[in-house]
């Protein structure tokens, strides 16, 4: 690949605005992704010869006010430098939302803002905003994910910034809670509340799908195997069909009760299987947070062993 083909993208904005979502799809698109790299390093990084993706991959830098040593404006000069210097082609995609819709986010996940760890999160937003303007009149791509879901987020990221040249349907894969209400725009929707449920193991239920232990204690279920792998062909069947019919986005949910346990493994499960079958499916798990409740999870199982009927 030479010089004049390379591609960097800075991927910035208000904290709380999907970054870390975009990141991993650009990630799932065959991009080299670096998150959160200081300042310092970064015009070492850009600037050096040859500093581009590894085997010719594009490479994405995320960086914002949590990176060591962010100053903006010093950021969009150094920008204009290298971009005037030519040889590589540099973007800046800057996420947006609106400050109510952050305070709900940072409200709903318990997390504090990187600006206001001892005042309400309000604050912080309105002194990041201010802070970053430079970046964000600087930028040639601008989202702003108020109304976004985050598979709608990933669609966008795809459109802009996917291979143009392949007609394969942008695919994404999600787990969730039925409790919590079904997805919007799932186009295959399947129930996995019929194998073991781990929320009735105490020693599980604080945990989730990811964790191995509670991935085992579901793969112990006599009718996962079989069921779970006949769902993986039916995908690998469908996809194909989907793409000649011209299709341009496939969603495809795995939900439980609460959306934490049986539901996440699966969905990794699946993604993962499809990913080794040659498509790039993004993995949301839109209910990972929540808390584990009892009064959303049905009736505990019988002592005798049965199955319970609840996440």
């Amino acid at each position: 690949m030479t010089e004049e083909s390379q591609r960097l993208l800075l991927v910035t904005g208000l904290s709380g605005a999907g970054k870390s979502t975009v990141l991993r799809v650009l990630e799932d698109l065959g991009w080299e992704v670096v998150d959160n790299l200081p300042v310092a390093l970064l015009d070492a990084l850009l600037g050096a010869p040859g500093g581009q993706g590894r085997e010719g991959r594009p490479l994405a830098v995320g960086i914002d006010s949590r990176s060591r040593g962010f100053k903006p404006a010093p950021l969009v000069r150094r920008m204009k430098e290298l971009r005037e210097a030519g040889g590589r082609d540099i973007g800046t995609l800057f996420l947006d939302c609106a400050g109510a819709e952050l305070e709900r986010r940072f409200s709903e996940t318990r997390r504090r803002h990187p600006l206001a760890e001892d005042r309400p999160a309000a604050d912080g937003i309105a002194r990041e905003r201010e802070m970053m303007e430079p970046l964000r009149r600087w930028a040639e791509h601008v989202i702003d994910t108020t109304n976004y879901s985050s598979n709608d987020l990933q669609q966008e990221v795809r459109q802009r910034f996917g291979d143009t040249g392949t007609d394969e349907p942008v695919l994404s894969v999600l787990s969730f809670g039925f409790a919590r209400g079904l997805p919007r725009n799932a186009d295959l929707v399947f129930d996995m509340r019929y194998l073991r449920n781990p929320h009735w193991d105490t020693r599980l239920r604080p945990g989730t799908g990811l964790d191995p232990e509670v991935a085992a204690y579901v793969m112990t279920d006599p009718a996962y195997e079989a069921s779970i792998a006949q769902i993986e062909q039916l995908l690998l069947t469908l996809l194909p069909r989907y793409r000649a019919e011209g299709k341009s986005y496939v969603t495809v949910a795995f939900g439980c009760t609460g959306g934490r346990h049986r539901s996440v493994h699966v969905a990794e499960r699946v993604a993962r299987t499809l990913r080794e079958a040659g498509h790039a499916p993004t993995v949301t798990h839109r209910n990972l947070d929540s808390a584990p409740q009892d009064g959303l999870e049905g009736k505990p199982p019988p002592a005798s062993g049965g199955k319970a009927q609840g996440s």
